[in-house]
């Protein structure tokens, strides 16, 4: 069995789909008390370390030089919708405490290293130069070639956009190409099922969540598609709390993001927002609803982390033959 060492492990989203798909999850690090919990008790690695990753490491792993490490560290340094980004690119990763976090990824990964690993994060990691310096350091890590997998999870049925970068040490975006998918899954086909959350049910984390009183007279002037709030600096705009189009594919879920409910006056429940992140009914989320939502909006989504294992497993089992290696230039 393979194993995985799973680095700014969230709510276990990226580790789902490698457990789904056999893999042996030795290790975890996830500095957030709830998020470790949802972790421990969706996924139940062997070690779980719920503290700061600097204060690791890494000779605290009772497995080493495991066979896949994988991890997304925080984003905020890098997205646009951050109102705080630092106008350089590179100073993101190398100024910014929370673009820091990246080279504690890279650190971990040099000294357990790792056959594979798998990093995620938002497509503007690569901007300027910043695409260099991070094979630069992976380099310095001991890894010559450095891929940088786009995926856009609505191509493979996922009822939410969603675009991320995987920066791995193999090249699987052809191989993933064998499950995209012609029809969008639209939001309602996601959703509609579920009972109205005041109903009597048992379905976890669906519960009624109330409008903001700021934006609850504007839930019936709005058209589907439709947001309640703008922000943003330097010319670039951002929405928040859209009122979903029932026929068409969610906006990118984010951890502080909310959506309203197309018919009924209400944010969408933390269950809906998990089936738009393609999230089973059984997988459930701990801690507060405010860290629910987090959980939900900071992961990657089971359905893309089921296919990159699958595409890790296959590299793995055929040891490095017959693999496509093609690099991928953004």
């Amino acid at each position: 069995m393979f194993t995985v060492i799973d680095l700014f492990a969230g709510g276990g989203g990226f580790a789902y789909g490698f457990k789904r798909e056999g893999f042996d999850i030795a290790a975890a690090v996830e500095i957030d008390r709830a998020a470790a919990q949802t972790y421990a008790r969706n996924i139940a690695p062997r070690q779980l370390f719920n503290t700061d990753i600097r204060a690791l490491k890494g000779r605290e792993f009772e497995v080493q030089n495991p066979d896949v490490v994988i991890g997304g560290p925080p984003c905020e340094a890098y997205t646009p919708v951050s109102l705080n980004r630092m106008e350089y690119p590179t100073d993101r990763l190398y100024v910014d405490p929370r673009g820091r976090l990246t080279l504690d990824y890279i650190r971990m990964v040099a000294h357990l290293q790792p056959k594979v690993f798998v990093m995620e994060n938002v497509l503007q990691i690569t901007e300027g130069q910043l695409k260099y310096a991070l094979i630069e350091e992976f380099k310095l890590a001991g890894y010559e070639r450095i891929y940088f997998n786009v995926l856009r999870s609505e191509n493979y049925g996922s009822p939410s956009e969603r675009t991320r970068v995987f920066v791995s040490n193999i090249y699987f975006k052809d191989y993933l190409e064998r499950f995209r998918v012609s029809k969008k899954t639209t939001v309602w086909e996601a959703i509609g099922d579920l009972p109205k959350p005041d109903w009597p049910h048992d379905i976890l984390n669906h519960s009624w969540v109330d409008i903001p009183k700021k934006f609850k007279k504007r839930w019936e002037k709005l058209r589907f598609g439709q947001a309640a709030l703008f922000f943003g600096r330097k010319g670039q705009t951002f929405k928040d709390y859209t009122k979903l189009h029932p026929d068409k594919i969610s906006p990118t879920v984010k951890g502080s993001g909310r959506f309203l409910h197309p018919y009924q006056p209400r944010l969408l429940s933390v269950r809906e927002q998990a089936r738009l992140m393609t999230y089973p009914d059984d997988f459930v989320f701990e801690g507060g609803l405010n860290e629910q939502y987090n959980q939900v909006g900071e992961s990657v989504q089971p359905l893309i982390s089921t296919l990159i294992a699958k595409a890790v497993k296959e590299f793995l089992e055929r040891g490095n033959k017959e693999y496509n290696f093609q690099p991928e230039f953004i």
